[in-house]
């Protein structure tokens, strides 16, 4: 194997296309690797950044929400008593109420009660002075019949 001029330009000619590539294109392709380098790193560090504070996230949301369940069974428990207080006060008003009724209704039996003596008296008296006047076979005026009535009235009291 000779080495002729051919080979010897070809050594020449890759040897300037290293020098070329190395002084024109090698920095642009290692400048863009760089870039690619660091956006990865960033990316990465970002992601990673993001992950903690979704973590994060997700324990705050833990608490709030028991803190939210905690603040509603405590809600629930004020509506309980609430309504158990109101159900009380109702009853107390019903008792109340069926107490006034039933004096009212005592006082209203104890109204007619009176009035149905009243009435029975004047129907004894009535029939006392018509079996008198049979008796003694006359008819006493309208005055005296008034005035034997309440004076019966009267004695019966």
């Amino acid at each position: 194997m000779d080495i002729n001029a051919t080979l010897l330009g070809q050594m020449i000619t890759f040897a300037i296309f290293v020098l070329f590539s190395m002084k024109f294109v090698w920095p642009p392709l290692m400048r863009i690797l760089t870039e690619r380098r660091k956006k990865i790193a960033d990316g990465l560090a970002a992601a990673e950044k993001a992950h903690r504070d979704l973590e994060l996230t997700e324990r705050k949301v833990k608490q709030l929400l028991m803190d939210a369940k905690a603040q509603a069974s405590l809600i629930i428990d004020h509506a309980n008593q609430r309504a158990h207080q109101i159900e009380e006060e109702a009853r107390d008003t019903a008792r109340q109420l069926t107490e006034r009724m039933k004096k009212s209704a005592e006082a209203d039996i104890a109204e007619q009660i009176n009035n149905a003596r009243t009435t029975l008296q004047q129907e004894a008296s009535e029939l006392a002075i018509l079996c008198t006047e049979r008796l003694l076979h006359k008819n006493l005026d309208r005055a005296a019949n008034e005035a034997l009535l309440t004076n019966l009235i009267n004695e019966l009291k």
